[in-house]
Parts: C-alpha cells; structure tokens; sequence
C-alpha cells in the first residue's frame, strides 16, 4: 500500500501564493531594518546544546529541540539542538567574531527557529524570526529607534498595533519591595502568563513557586496600577522609593517615553507591569508588540539584554533587541485581508500559442522581454486556446501574447488584457505592461 503523505505537526508546506505572501513580509521588514543601518548575517540551524541550555529560563529549556543523530557516534561528539531564537546564537556569534567587528554592532536575521511547543492558532513547532539586534551601547536611543522601528513596519503592512513595554529592573524593584527579591524569576514567570490564565491562577503559581501570603497579597494593588503612562510611572516613583534597582528601571522607561515624543512617534505604547518576557536574559526595558484588529499573541517582542554574551567569555557588553514573528504576521494579514493585490501575480505576460512554428517564435520574444526586465512565461504546448487561458487566470496573469500563422507572418502579437478583455497587434518592441 502507497504511503500517505504527511508532514509533522507544528509544520506547514507553503504554497506559491503563500510564498509571495510571505516574502512581501520579509522584504517590507527587511526594508525597514536597512533604513536604521542594520546589516544581515545568517548562524547555523544546529548549536551545541551547551550553547543553548539554560538561556531560556525553565520553560523554555523544556521546548528545546535535541538532534539524536548527527552523524557521529554516540558519545563522540557534543550534543546539538535546533536553536531556539536567534538571540542567544547572535550573541555567540559576536563573542566568536569580536575581532572582526565594529561595535556598536547592528545586525539583523530572518532565519527559521524550532520550539518543542504543542501546536494550536498562531503557535507553531518551525517557524520563521525576523531579529534586529544592537550590540556594544547601553545608549537608550537604541530601544527608541527599535520602537520606530515597529511603528514603520505595521505602518507599511497596515496593521494596527499597540506596544506593552516594561522594565525588568522595575520587576526586581517589585519583587524587593514586597519582600521576595529571590523570587524575581519566579515572579516574572508567573505574571507574564497573566493575559492567558488569569489573575487568580498566577497567584496559585506564584504561591506553589514559594512566595509567601504575605507577598502575593503585596503584590496585587503593583499589577493593578491605573492611569495613562505618567501616572503609572508616578506612582512607581512612590512604591519603588525603597528599591534603587526600581527606580533605575523607572528612570529608564521616562527616559524612553521623552525620546519618542521627541521624534513624534505615533505609536500606541501602553505600560504594562504585567508584561514580564519569560526568557531569563533580559536585564531592562521589554517590549510585545500585539494586533488592535485580531485576536492573536504577540507578533513583536524583545528587550534590553546587559550581558548575554558574558556567558560565552565576552563580559560587560550590552545589547537590545527585538524579533518580529513573520508566521503570526501572515495570519493577522491573511485575517484582515491586506495583502496588496498584485502578489498574487509572479508572472506579467504568458504566451499563448496556436501550433509549433509559434512556438518557437514566442521563446525568441519572451527571451528579448526577459532581458528588458519583464517576467515572462511561454506556456510550453500548442494545445487548445481555452486551457491556455484558464492557465493564465488560475495564475493571475494580466497578460496574455497570443501568437497564430497571422502574427507570426508579420512578427507581432496579439496582447490581450487578460481584466478588461482589449486586445492590441503589437510588435515586441512596442510591449509597455
């Protein structure tokens, strides 16, 4: 019995269509990261999992991919994984590749990464990143052009978005003023899971994760705070007086707030003390990026990381970034119906012919428009006229040359717009799509 085809969950065959779709994603956002002098690198899909393990906090080292067998045998050679996010292999690859590179360093990716999750909407096991990352400047002008950056790339996609930024040294500020400053991680942990399983299961974990009565209860009127931006950031002044972590942290988020309002960032920024980014290395301010119009996770989130690559020997060198979830960025377009029209369209004009001879003379033409730039099918039989055409429309074509024994006596070919049905007897040279 033939074996039926399958792929594994948490994985997806991408279509020629879906593929246009999602190159119009890459190619706007890469667009955007060159305009802030972002250059690209690539770093292998396998690291060593000495690499990966323990950077990603305790949830995220249980969805770790392991590579059984990587062509060596057991026991000789380190063991890999796929990596998890392009962060932690950027940050090796920096500390790999200091002496030959300018710091501050500005490098974006768009590569695949794998998690070991449970597939459901929006979440998949392989899936693309699209990271820009700054390296070698504690300068809080980086976090402010990141922003700019998310404004400009929804704003070309035409997404509607807000922004949720807070501060992980507020969290440990938090986490000192209710009397549990171990518990940071633990904390954090917990409450960023607050939009998905509600306030009275987070207390439970936080609970089961060792913080006290006393501290739970300290904790609820911080995660509750009211207000617009300033307000919020006033009364953080007062309930953080005693931390002087806390108040760096809110020094630092005023700091981000003025420079935006002085290059008019347009963008809806909400801070939000409930948004904590479970992955253990962010070390300031933290950034999730959701969708106003669907109801979908994070499309965009990132952070200040002060000494990522200290663990790799590079101590001291600080750095900020942010990651752009191309797969959920499909959905909300494929949602709200935004992609442009004309993707649908690789192809501009398909010749059509009626017998051999025609045949040949239509390579030849579509050989000259090929080299004048224009992207040119011949449809590859002399076959009826109607399944040309219908060839031509499946594929959104706008064009169709159509060649018979009249054109190909005088060298020409009849044009035809395959939306308003004209028709024109033209020469090559006088094709203008």
């Amino acid at each position: 019995m033939a074996q039926k085809p399958a792929i594994p969950k948490g994985t997806r065959d991408f279509s020629q269509i879906e593929m246009a779709r999602r190159n119009y994603i890459f190619s706007t956002i890469r667009e955007v990261f060159a305009l802030y002098g972002f250059a690209q690198i690539e770093t292998p899909a396998m690291e060593l999992m000495s690499t990966l393990m323990g950077k990603y906090g305790e949830e995220g080292d249980k969805l770790l991919f392991r590579i059984q067998n990587s062509g060596e045998k057991a026991g000789e050679a380190p063991e890999k994984g796929l990596r998890y996010d392009l962060t932690v292999p950027f940050a090796r690859y920096v500390v790999q590749h200091r002496d030959t590179i300018q710091f501050p360093f500005k490098r974006f990716q768009i590569q695949p990464v794998w998690r070991a999750d449970r597939p459901q909407k929006g979440r998949y096991r392989e899936f693309y990143q699209c990271d820009v990352d700054v390296v070698g400047t504690n300068s809080l002008l980086a976090e402010v052009e990141l922003i700019q950056i998310v404004e400009e790339v929804y704003r070309r996609l035409g997404i509607r978005v807000s922004l949720h930024i807070n501060n992980r040294k507020v969290l440990a500020g938090i986490a000192e003023v209710i009397g549990a400053p171990d518990k940071m991680i633990d904390i954090t942990v917990a409450i960023d899971k607050l939009d998905k399983i509600g306030v009275d299961k987070v207390n439970d974990e936080l609970r089961e994760r060792g913080l006290s009565e006393q501290a739970v209860t300290a904790l609820q009127p911080i995660l509750n705070l009211s207000g617009d931006n300033r307000e919020k950031l006033a009364q953080l002044r007062t309930i953080l007086v005693g931390s002087e972590v806390g108040l760096k942290g809110v020094e630092e988020l005023e700091r981000i707030f003025r420079e935006l309002e002085i290059v008019d960032c347009k963008l809806d920024i909400e801070l939000d003390l409930c948004l904590a980014r479970g992955l253990n290395y962010y070390t300031g301010a933290i950034f999730e990026v959701k969708a106003l119009d669907v109801q979908m996770g994070s499309i965009t989130g990132g952070g200040r990381y002060d000494n990522l690559t200290g663990i790799f020997g590079l101590p001291d060198v600080s750095g900020v970034g942010i990651s752009f979830g191309a797969d959920r960025i499909y959905d909300v377009l494929t949602e709200l119906n935004l992609y442009p029209e004309d993707l649908q369209s690789t192809t501009q004009l398909l010749f059509a012919c009626f017998g051999e001879d025609e045949l040949r003379f239509a390579m030849q033409c579509a050989t000259e428009l090929r080299r004048n730039g224009l992207r040119v099918e011949v449809y590859p039989e002399a076959t009826k006229m109607k399944r040309q055409m219908a060839y031509a429309d499946a594929k959104h074509i706008p064009y169709v040359a159509i060649i018979g024994s009249n054109e190909l006596q005088e060298k020409k070919v009849m044009l035809k717009n395959m939306q308003t049905g004209e028709q024109n007897l033209l020469g090559i040279d006088e094709i203008r799509l």
